[in-house]
């Protein structure tokens, strides 16, 4: 369904005129700016977003919100990013998870590899490119 839209097709109006909500995405991120930023850019996509400022919130979410997607921070208080994809992939196996990171004293990379040897379906470093990010979210709701 989705992989027929062009990625910055208003995705509300087409679930709308056939009756079906928008698919759910569970943001977790602990800088506000960005995570203010990245619910704007999710929401004008025609994404319903759930928010959570750290792994733990995120975790809770998780469980009670049944996102379609989680796009999660790597470096974070409370429970950072690589732990809380391990446990939703174990509680999950199935789920869709995005893991964003901006790198922090090791380098970006680094981080962004074993997010996805832990089970992260992609991987994506900050800052992100809008037109990149918004094809890979379809791309990964899509498969």
């Amino acid at each position: 369904m989705l992989s027929r839209l062009p990625h910055h097709a208003p995705l509300w109006a087409y679930l709308k005129a056939r009756g079906m909500p928008p698919p759910k995405i569970l943001l977790i991120d602990d800088d506000l700016v960005v995570r203010t930023a990245m619910v704007q850019f999710l929401a004008d996509l025609g994404y319903q977003v759930v928010v959570a400022a750290d792994g733990e919130r995120g975790l809770r979410l998780f469980r009670s919100e049944k996102p379609d997607l989680v796009i999660t921070d790597i470096i974070m208080p409370e429970k950072e990013g690589i732990q809380t994809i391990v446990e939703m992939r174990r509680e999950q196996p199935s789920a869709k998870i995005i893991a964003v990171s901006g790198g922090g004293r090791i380098g970006n990379a680094d981080f962004l590899k074993v997010a996805r040897s832990m089970g992260a379906n992609d991987v994506i470093a900050k800052p992100v490119d809008p037109d990149d990010f918004a094809a890979r979210i379809k791309r990964c709701l899509s498969t």
